[in-house]
């Protein structure tokens, strides 16, 4: 009996094709689209683009002018605790909507922010903010916290600009997403 390698080496290639092939569909069905389903149908969410990995789901959000991060956060951890179990929650929002003013706004209460997360004094926040917003005319500063995150909104009459701070201490000792 002679071994023909042809047929061995186009059974080993359409079976790799149809394994790697279903499992994108499974993790595409399962898992990406009912966590977009869940993220876009929150109130304020444009649009979502989850990201699976091993330790983390990220989702990258687009947002309209008034959207509540907390809410948004809350209601994805929850209603896709199935998909996300026991991985870390992140939430990427895109900075199209961000001005040099609220920049500049968040640059001048940053080290108070800062420090109040270092020192975990987390009621220091809303102090910094108010004074950011007195000495810069026409911003709006707005704070909330959970369990897991500090989320902060800056807004003027144009631009908005949304910030999530991890409360736990980052290894880097800095906010990637600020």
């Amino acid at each position: 009996m002679k071994i023909r390698p042809l047929p061995i080496v186009l059974t080993a290639v359409i079976s790799a094709g149809l394994l790697v092939g279903g499992w994108f569909m499974y993790r595409n069905e399962a898992d990406l689209k009912p966590l977009d389903r869940i993220a876009t149908g929150v109130p304020g969410v444009v649009n979502a683009q989850p990201v699976i990995g091993r330790s983390s789901v990220t989702v990258n959000l687009t947002l309209d002018r008034d959207a509540n991060l907390r809410t948004i956060y809350d209601t994805i951890a929850t209603k896709g605790n199935d998909i996300i179990g026991s991985r870390e929650l992140k939430l990427n929002i895109e900075k199209a909507g961000s001005s040099d003013k609220l920049d500049d706004a968040w640059a001048s209460m940053l080290f108070q922010v800062a420090q109040a997360m270092d020192h975990r004094e987390y009621a220091e926040i809303p102090a910094a903010l108010n004074k950011a917003q007195g000495g810069n005319s026409g911003i709006q500063a707005d704070s909330e916290m959970d369990d897991t995150n500090v989320y902060i909104t800056l807004k003027d009459d144009k631009a908005v600009k949304y910030i999530v701070l991890p409360r736990k201490a980052n290894t880097m000792g800095a906010w990637p997403n600020a």
